[in-house]
C-alpha cells in the first residue's frame, strides 16, 4: 500500500522505502513471529533505506518557475550581498536566492521575485 501511495503523493521515496521495508518484514515474520523483533526490524530497514536513497538520488534542484524572467548579471553578485543585473533594459539591484552562492558577471539568471527595489535571482545553471 505504501508503495502505491508514492505514485500519487510525491514523498521523495520515503513511503516507497517504508513499503519495501514492510514487505521484507512480512517475509521475515514467517520465520520469526515475534512482534517486537518485527517492529525493530521495520524501523531499522526503513531508516537505512531512506538514508541510502538520499545518497543515491541526486539532490533536488530549484525547479524552473514558469513566471521567472531571464536577465543578465552586470556585476558579480557575492554570496549574501547584492550586485547589478540587466532586466528589461534597465539596471537593477539584485541578490541571489541562495545566500551561499556567488554569481559571476555576464551570467544568465532568472528573476524569481522582487523585494522592494531588489530583484531576487537564481543562476541559470541552478535551474538546469
Amino acid at each position: 500500500m505504501l508503495c502505491l501511495v508514492e505514485l500519487f503523493v510525491p514523498t521523495a521515496f520515503v513511503a516507497f522505502t517504508m513499503g519495501i521495508s514492510a514487505l521484507v518484514v512480512a517475509l521475515v515474520a514467517l520465520m520469526i513471529p515475534l512482534f517486537p523483533v518485527q517492529v525493530v526490524l521495520w524501523l531499522a530497514l526503513s531508516t537505512a533505506l531512506v538514508i541510502a536513497s538520499r545518497r543515491i538520488l541526486p539532490a533536488a534542484k530549484v525547479a524552473k518557475r514558469l513566471d521567472a524572467v531571464e536577465a543578465r548579471t552586470l556585476t558579480e553578485i557575492p554570496p549574501g550581498e547584492t550586485g547589478r543585473i540587466l532586466y528589461e533594459g534597465n539596471s537593477w539591484q539584485a541578490r541571489c536566492d541562495d545566500e551561499m552562492a556567488a554569481i559571476a558577471p555576464n551570467q544568465k539568471v532568472y528573476v524569481v521575485r522582487r523585494q522592494g527595489n531588489t530583484l531576487i535571482v537564481v543562476p541559470q545553471d541552478l535551474l538546469h
